[in-house]
C-alpha cells in the first residue's frame, strides 16, 4: 500500500522511464527526442531517490527496497547512499562548516567554473562517508547491513549484465543518463544553498518557487521548510512553504531556476556593477518566529 495517493505519479514517473529504456534498447538507431526525454527522465528518478529516501512510498519494506532497486538503475547509485551524505550530514548541517556537500569546492567565487566542478568534487568527498556508513551498520546493525548490501549487488549486477548483454547500448541508455541525473541533483542542492545565510534559521536555502518546475520535479524547488521537516511528503511542502513564506528573505524566493542561472553563472561574470546577493539579516519577525 502507498502512504499516499500521490505517490501515484511518482509510480508513474518510474514506469515511464522503465518502459523508456526498454523501448529504446529495442530501436535500430537513437531516437533523439527519446534520448532528451531519457535524460529528463533520469533526472526525475534522482529526485524520486531524495523523496522516497526521506519517507519511503510504501508502507512495507520489501516495496520500499524493491523500489529502491529501480530507482538505483536510473540514478546511478544504490537508494541508500543518500542516508550518510543527505540525512546524516547535509540535513544536521545546511551546507554549513563540515558538510560534505558545502561549496564552492576547488575556488573561493560563485562562478560557472565552480558550479561545474562542483558535482565531481563533492562526490568524492563524500564517498569516504558512505564506505564509513556501511561498515559501520555491518557492526551494529546486521540486517540493516544486508539490506544495504542488496542494493549494491542489484544495483551492479544488473549493469554487468547489461554490459554483457550489449556494452554500447548499457553505456548510452544507462551509463550516460546515471551520470547525467547525479550531476545535475548535484547542482541542484548547490544552487539552492551557495550565498544563502547557513547560519539561518529560515535564510539557509533558496527556494524556486516555479509552478512549473515544482509540478514536474514533485517539488523540489521548494527547498527551506523541507530542511526544516524533511519528513513531510513531497505533496504537502507548499501548503508548508505557504504558511512559513513570509520568514524568507525575498531574495531567496526565485521565480525562475533558468533565470536565476542565467544571470548568476552567465550574466554576473559581465557586469561587476550587478548586485551581489545581500547579507540576509532576519527582520524582527524572523527572529522572534525563527526562535
Amino acid at each position: 500500500m502507498l502512504r499516499y495517493a500521490a505517490d501515484l505519479r511518482t509510480l508513474a514517473y518510474l514506469a515511464f522511464t522503465v518502459g523508456l529504456s526498454i523501448v529504446q534498447w529495442n530501436l535500430e538507431q537513437v531516437n533523439p527526442a527519446l534520448y532528451v526525454l531519457a535524460l529528463f527522465m533520469a533526472v526525475t528518478v534522482a529526485v524520486i531517490s531524495h523523496n522516497h529516501n526521506h519517507l519511503g512510498i510504501w508502507k512495507s519494506r520489501s516495496g520500499n527496497l524493491l523500489t529502491s532497486y529501480v530507482i538505483s538503475l536510473y540514478y546511478g547509485a544504490p537508494a541508500f547512499v543518500w542516508v550518510p551524505t543527505h540525512n546524516q550530514v547535509h540535513h544536521k548541517l545546511n551546507f554549513g562548516e563540515g558538510d560534505s556537500s558545502r561549496g564552492p569546492k576547488g575556488f573561493k567565487g560563485n562562478h560557472l567554473l565552480s558550479l561545474l566542478v562542483y558535482p565531481s568534487l563533492t562526490g568524492s568527498v563524500q564517498m569516504p562517508e558512505i564506505v564509513g556508513y556501511v561498515r559501520d551498520l555491518r557492526r551494529r546493525n546486521p540486517r540493516a547491513f544486508l539490506l544495504v548490501m542488496s542494493e549494491v549487488v542489484v544495483f551492479f549486477g544488473v549493469m554487468a549484465l547489461l554490459f554483457v548483454l550489449d556494452w554500447k547500448k548499457a553505456l548510452l541508455f544507462f551509463v550516460i543518463p546515471q551520470q547525467f541525473a547525479l550531476f545535475v541533483i548535484q547542482v541542484f542542492n548547490y544552487v539552492q544553498h551557495v550565498e544563502a545565510d547557513t547560519g539561518s534559521a529560515w535564510n539557509h536555502s533558496r527556494n524556486f518557487v516555479s509552478p512549473v518546475l515544482n509540478a514536474l520535479l514533485f517539488n523540489n524547488g521548494i527547498h527551506t521548510v523541507h530542511h526544516w521537516k524533511p519528513g513531510v511528503h513531497w505533496s504537502e511542502t507548499p501548503a508548508l512553504h505557504e504558511a512559513h513564506a513570509h520568514l524568507i528573505h525575498p531574495d531567496l524566493l526565485v521565480k525562475s531556476w533558468w533565470g536565476y542561472m542565467a544571470r548568476t553563472y552567465l550574466l554576473r561574470p559581465f557586469l561587476p556593477h550587478a548586485a551581489r546577493p545581500p547579507a540576509f539579516e532576519p527582520t524582527p519577525t524572523t527572529a522572534r518566529e525563527a526562535a
